[in-house]
């Protein structure tokens, strides 16, 4: 533009030649006219074929939308790859339970380890757990093993199925050390020598959210080491207790908890045990979960846990 503002001056700077005629005259106006249009106008259409270059190139290149989408699917398999190591990290921690009713006393001993589903022990319900430390404590819902603790006739046994640091398999006789079934809770005892044990890692359900991602790690019908995922749905809630009264701050997820889940871990993005899974209300006439579940939080269960090794059952909930 410069340029043609300069041109401009020059030639309005020029002296103008004269002629003999006014005709002529006329016909060097039209003429220096059109020029100084044409020089004017010039750099105008110019401007816009730049604009117009301008707009179509600012359309990204098919290479950046295929580096986008690439990205896209990086994140992806990231967060894939971390879910899977989050559960590869904390089902080690993860027990199953059996309550099994003897129906026919072996005749070597009444060991678990001798009963036989089928032959002489059915199979009462399932649970899950977690391993509270190495010595073999083992936290779990009070009503995943009420019969056992209630059986005044001893046919009731407990099997627990465990997994050591190294991944070896394993299940022993779990013995109940306490209950409190006013927070659905109950800690067993298994003898785990010449094993080394994986403790859950403990975190806190103090400074929870309603929206952060939650896992639920148990064993629904049976289904051994079962992950399912999902978010806080709501905080403070009340349950009823096994004893009938109100269990009250409990978690709301709709991490799918079903038959056998109870008793196992609920644990936040970084592994760490929040809650413990224990009921879901489900659709009426069905079983069928609605998708409405809860999880006593772990600030609780850490009050009540430590308690029970030391002194067992409280003398309220003794039968």
């Amino acid at each position: 533009m410069v340029m043609v503002l300069a041109s401009l001056w020059r030639m309005s700077a020029s002296p103008t030649h004269t002629s003999a005629t006014s005709s002529s005259n006329s016909v060097q106006n039209k003429s220096h006219l059109t020029r100084r249009r044409a020089i004017a106008f010039g750099p105008s259409v110019l401007v816009v074929s730049l604009l117009n270059f301008s707009t179509l190139s600012s359309s990204p290149p098919p290479f950046q939308i295929a580096l986008a989408r690439q990205e896209q699917l990086d994140e992806l398999q990231q967060e894939e790859d971390r879910v899977v190591h989050l559960f590869q990290e904390a089902s080690t921690s993860v027990v199953f339970i059996k309550d099994l009713e003897i129906v026919k006393v072996p005749k070597a001993s009444t060991d678990d380890t001798n009963l036989i589903e089928g032959e002489n022990a059915k199979v009462e319900g399932t649970g899950s757990g977690f391993i509270w430390d190495k010595f073999g404590h083992i936290v779990t819902n009070y009503h995943v093993v009420a019969k056992l603790a209630t059986d005044g006739t001893g046919f009731h046994r407990c099997k627990v199925y465990l997994v050591d640091a190294k991944g070896n398999g394993f299940y022993r006789d779990g013995k109940i050390v306490g209950v409190d079934p006013a927070y659905d809770l109950a800690v067993l005892k298994v003898d785990v020598d010449g094993y080394d044990l994986k403790p859950v890692v403990l975190g806190t359900s103090q400074n929870l959210h309603v929206g952060q991602s939650c896992f639920a790690i148990g064993n629904p019908y049976g289904y051994e080491n079962t992950l399912t995922t999902g978010v806080v749905s709501g905080l403070g809630r009340e349950i009823p207790s096994p004893n009938g009264k109100a269990i009250r701050g409990a978690i709301q997820t709709d991490a799918d908890i079903n038959a056998g889940n109870s008793g196992g871990p609920l644990i936040d993005s970084h592994g760490h045990l929040i809650g413990v899974n224990t009921a879901t209300f489900t659709r009426k006439g069905t079983g069928v979960s609605s998708g409405v579940n809860f999880a006593i939080p772990i600030d609780m269960v850490v009050r009540t846990v430590p308690y029970l090794i030391v002194y067992g059952t409280s003398y309220r909930d003794r039968f």
